[in-house]
């Protein structure tokens, strides 16, 4: 108990002093083969973004941290992404879940792929939590952006529809969940991948949802 208390005083303490240095936020690294760096660009657009439309101090360039590092308590907001395999070793496992229960969060966005084993993944972070699908009148579709269909569709892989889920502690959501719908591609240089302006300003759109009611959770 009180290790984890010291954890939340540090959590805690990043954030507010990150209210005049500027938060950051860390891409995670994971073992198991999957792609952990695609999207390269995508969250120093989403950042971009949200510090213009949103009047956010976030650092502009993420860093990168393993799962598994006590690093991760520097920062309140992690994004995971990837196409392919992820394997939590039992101590990268524990080390996320203590990491979240001292109030962290991490944003999981399939990049189509990874759904089998990321899902396989968390039941040994929270063996006896499961996914709440999020309908389109959860609050983070209503944030600074009004999204009355709730997750936006930004790249077809398998005509299946954008799924949110969110995994909770209590009240509190620690981990949302995008599926089918490759928010990460539309937050990257549109030139990657040929999208639409409009496409690219869905997704980040929804990206600062997510921003806005993580923080203000």
């Amino acid at each position: 108990m009180k290790i984890l208390l010291f954890l939340i005083t540090i959590l805690i303490g990043n954030t507010i002093n990150a209210q005049n240095q500027g938060v950051k936020i860390a891409l995670l690294k994971y073992n198991g083969g999957g792609d952990w760096y695609s999207d390269p660009t995508a969250l120093p657009n989403l950042i971009k973004y949200c510090n213009q439309n949103l009047k956010t101090n976030i650092y502009p360039e993420p860093s990168t941290i393993e799962i598994g590092s006590p690093e991760i308590f520097n920062f309140p907001f992690t994004h995971l992404t990837g196409h392919g395999n992820i394997i939590l070793s039992e101590s990268e496992a524990m080390n996320l879940r203590v990491y979240l229960e001292a109030g962290g969060f991490i944003h999981v966005d399939d990049n189509f792929g990874l759904d089998e084993y990321f899902r396989r993944e968390m039941k040994k972070v929270f063996p006896s939590k499961k996914f709440i699908e999020l309908p389109p009148s959860h609050p983070i579709f209503h944030q600074k952006y009004d999204l009355k269909e709730g997750l936006p569709k930004i790249h077809e892989h398998d005509k299946k529809p954008a799924q949110a889920f969110g995994l909770f502690i209590e009240e509190r959501m620690v981990c949302l969940y995008t599926f089918e719908s490759d928010l990460g591609d539309g937050w990257e240089d549109p030139e990657v991948h040929n999208d639409s302006a409009e496409l690219s300003e869905k997704a980040l759109k929804m990206g600062a949802n997510i921003i806005s009611f993580v923080f203000g959770q």
